[in-house]
Order: C-alpha cells, then sequence, then structure tokens
C-alpha cells in the first residue's frame, strides 16, 4: 500500500515518535510511506526507505492549510497514494480538504482528550473514514467531537534493549523525561522535591518551560542535583532509565503516553500522576498522585527516598508488532476501496 502520514512536525514529543515508529514499522513490511510535516530533529530517525516532505502543515493560518491541502490532493491523485492519515488537528484539516480534492480516503489519529468545547474544530474528525484513538480515555473524553467512527488502538512500543537493575548507591537518582511545558508538570516536581536527603534529578527533555525550570531549581537550591540534559535520543533515555531508581512522570494531560510505557517495559519504578489514561495503563491506580498537588507530591518522594512507600503496579505494555497491526487492518479497509 501508499500511505501518506501528516503530522504538524517532527521536533521532540509522543505523537512524533508515534508517527515514526509506525512509519518504520509499516516501510519495514514493504509498504511505501511519505511522512509530510514541517520538519525538526527528530527527522533523522525515519528510515532511509521512508519518504520525507517539508510543507508548513503545522500552521493554523487557513490560507496555509488550504494550499498545503491543495498540494497534497495533487501528489496523492497524480502519484497514486492510497490512504491519507492525519496526526492532529490541523493536519485534520488539511487531510479532509485534501481527501475531498482527491477522493483519497483519510483517516485521523486522536493522540490526547484536548478538553475543547468547540466541536467545530473536530469536524474534519467526524468526516474520517476512522478515528483511531490512542486509549480509551481519548475516545471518552472527546466522545461528544466524533461519530461512530471511533477504534481504539493503544500505541505499542517494541522490546528494550535494556532493562532495569536498582542502582547500587545510597543516594537516590529521581528521572524526568519529556517536553518542558506546563502539562507535564516538571514544575510541581522541583517545588515537592525535599530538601535535606540524599538524592539526584536528571531531565532528559528541552521545551519552553525549560529556562523557567532551571531558574526554579536554582532557586531552591539544587544546583549540582537538577541536571537539565536536554534532548535525549531514545536509546539514551533507555538507558537512563535501567540506571535510574524512580521515574517521575507527574503529567496534567496525556493520551496514552509513550515515555511510561517505556518505563513499565524497562521495570524502573514510576511515581505518576492519576490522570485517565494514566490509570487506564495502571492495575493499581488507587497509588497514583493527584496531578498539580506538590504537597502529596513531596509526602511521596519523601517516602519513596526513606524506603516506606508502596508502588503502583503497571498493566502489560502493547508491542509495537500489534499496534500496526490494527492500524494496517484499517489501511487495507480503505485502500481496497478507494
Amino acid at each position: 500500500m501508499r500511505i501518506i502520514e501528516i503530522l504538524p512536525e517532527l521536533d521532540i514529543g509522543g505523537v512524533e515518535r508515534h508517527v515514526i515508529d509506525l512509519a518504520n514499522e509499516l516501510s519495514r513490511r514493504g509498504h511505501e510511506i511519505m511522512v509530510i510535516s514541517s520538519g525538526g530533529r527528530m527527522l533523522p530517525q525515519l528510515a532511509r526507505e521512508v519518504k520525507h516532505r517539508i510543507l508548513p502543515v503545522n500552521k493554523k493560518n487557513p490560507f496555509t492549510i488550504l494550499r498545503c491541502a491543495g498540494l497534497i490532493a495533487d501528489i496523492a491523485k497524480n502519484e497514486g497514494w492510497q490512504v491519507l492519515h492525519a496526526h492532529s488537528r490541523v493536519p485534520a484539516w488539511i487531510a479532509d480538504i485534501a481527501s475531498g480534492r482527491s477522493g483519497v480516503p483519510f483517516v485521523v489519529t486522536a493522540h490526547v482528550d484536548f478538553g475543547t468545547k468547540k466541536h467545530w474544530i473536530y469536524s474534519p474528525y467526524r468526516r474520517a473514514k476512522k478515528v483511531i484513538c490512542v486509549s480509551e480515555a481519548v475516545r471518552q473524553g472527546m466522545r461528544d467531537c466524533f461519530y461512530e467512527n471511533t477504534q481504539v488502538i493503544l500505541n505499542g512500543l517494541d522490546t528494550p534493549g535494556k532493562f532495569w537493575c536498582k542502582p547500587d548507591t545510597a543516594e537516590i537518582k529521581f528521572l524526568f523525561v519529556g517536553r518542558l511545558s506546563d502539562v507535564k508538570g516538571l514544575q510541581d516536581v522541583l517545588v515537592a522535591l525535599p530538601d535535606g536527603e540524599n538524592w539526584s534529578l536528571d531531565v532528559l527533555g528541552d521545551g519552553p518551560m525549560r529556562s523557567e525550570l532551571e531558574k526554579i531549581a536554582e532557586s531552591r537550591g539544587f544546583i549540582g542535583r537538577a541536571h537539565f540534559h536536554g534532548y535525549a535520543e531514545p536509546t539514551v533515555c533507555d538507558e537512563y532509565m535501567a540506571k535510574s531508581s524512580c521515574l517521575l512522570f507527574p503529567s496534567y494531560k496525556e493520551g496514552m503516553p509513550l515515555t511510561l510505557a517505556r518505563a513499565v517495559q524497562i521495570g524502573i519504578p514510576v511515581l505518576a500522576s492519576d490522570i485517565a489514561p494514566v490509570a487506564e495503563m495502571c492495575a493499581t491506580p488507587e497509588l497514583l498522585l493527584p496531578a498539580g498537588d506538590p504537597a502529596r507530591w513531596r509526602t511521596a518522594l519523601s517516602d519513596f527516598i526513606r524506603g516506606g512507600l508502596t508502588l503502583p503496579k503497571w498493566k502489560e505494555i502493547p508491542t509495537l508488532t500489534a499496534q500496526v497491526d490494527a492500524v494496517e487492518k484499517i489501511y487495507s479497509e480503505l485502500a481496497d476501496k478507494s
């Protein structure tokens, strides 16, 4: 099959990781895949066989949306592409328009519950042949924005090359992996981390709040204890997870978080927020912590440091093979009808 994947950018984030894994696996299976994005630092992670085209599909300007849709419609129709697959809202509008002009069917993946009541924003989702939701929490949270064209396909991951081993040190080595934005909650962790305890914190990630987060760490006297390493490749993140004491996951909003899924696979202990997509992954959700509550997080962090905290247990993480099998089936059904 010949499939076009459209996402805003290939910079840093779970949507980017999702599309890269999906595109690479589909290509490995013999399909012809084109990814259309505005580019970004994760672009080199696409397999060499995957085509990539840079277009400003991250821009909300209506004229830019129409121009991108026209270009993609021409590409799809003239080159014989069989399915358009959009990831995020602006690409959904672009794919909807391009599909109407080219006759090529489109699907959309809903990666997160946006929580908006402006249902008109999701008109393309209602016109899509299928809306793939990355968790039941996303489908339920967005149910008023979709019709009965949804299907839950949980994010899957390949088998990690490393597994957790408790560090042979008295120091507790906390780890945060993710985009440095307010919805990821790292600011709460920096406020909650207790003084006078033997711990360090490694932060892997970059984003708009990095400078502000570094200032919070500095104001609390954490220079030399909280280390901001910037963006790290997936293999580096795996290495840190395998040798750290505990992953901190204080998010306010997620879809089906790949960082948490990877941590569960690797086996590192996790302290995580009690939000619907995380609770869906957890076998003991009563042990999750309230998002945005530094006082509760401080108590939990102190108890963990002193060895007195009961940790959550997690459900099995789906494989990348299972995820791609399900998506591939949707593509096949649409390609046969087109």
